[in-house]
């Protein structure tokens, strides 16, 4: 089982490490990550790993078997030996666009305040495909109002709730097609905003800001039908 230090401390970008095992196919497991493993639409993250004999970059990373998180090198290389100490090091620049682009999805559902069947996040953009059978009347507007709530400076912070507790608030759940994982007995739960003044609150394991001024100026790209229900919606940073 790999401890996810990104659930403690989003901000982290270097730390030490153990390897506990090698894939078959390449990958590198460790005791503990910084690396977020590709999911819920979110990237995996890339850096380096670095010990005494090499350094390894690491295109990306998944999950694994279990609650193992694999680090994928961008080309084969030598591989650090199961049980030596590594330096890990995530490309910041490249996660800390993901977390923007992440959080100003959760305030996209908002202002489209429409159940959500898809969505994908990457450095530059994000999109969420919605329940939408026709587009909306006014983009500019949206993307005013978008920008409006980004503004507020608002607190980004996790809690965590029952699985008994999410059944009966399933109002929470916003997604369609992806339900909250469920079976440890409790269910991570993002909060913008505090108390009566709360924009969004909704299940989501992905990494995020800590304040929305941190995302800055967005606009919506375009609309894209995607089926006779289905709207695809474009953000994009400044």
């Amino acid at each position: 089982m790999t401890e996810l230090l990104f659930r403690r401390d989003a901000y982290m970008r270097e730390a030490s490490a153990k390897v506990t095992a090698l894939t078959s196919e390449g990958g590198v497991i460790l005791d503990q990550t910084l690396f977020y493993p590709t999911s819920g639409g979110q990237p995996g993250d890339s850096g380096t790993l670095s010990w005494d004999d090499g350094t390894l970059e690491i295109a990306t990373s998944v999950k694994g078997e279990g609650e193992d998180v694999v680090h994928l090198p961008a080309t084969p290389s030598p591989l650090p030996p199961v049980g030596a100490n590594v330096s890990q090091k995530l490309n910041w620049d490249r996660r800390y666009r993901h977390m923007r682009v992440h959080t100003a999805l959760h305030l996209l559902s908002v202002v489209i305040p429409l159940p959500v069947s898809g969505g994908a996040i990457s450095t530059e953009k994000g999109r969420l495909d919605f329940d939408m059978p026709e587009a909306p009347e006014d983009k500019e507007a949206l993307a005013a109002d978008l920008n409006r709530l980004i503004a507020c400076n608002m607190d980004v912070r996790e809690e965590w709730i029952t699985d008994a507790e999410l059944d009966a608030q399933p109002d929470l759940v916003k997604t369609m097609s992806v339900q909250p994982p469920r079976g440890s007995g409790k269910i991570r739960l993002i909060r913008i905003g505090v108390g009566a003044e709360t924009a969004d609150l909704q299940p989501c394991g992905g990494t995020h800001v800590a304040n929305t001024d941190e995302i800055g100026p967005v606009r919506l790209g375009k609309i894209e039908k995607k089926g006779r229900q289905n709207r695809r919606v474009y953000l994009h940073l400044e």
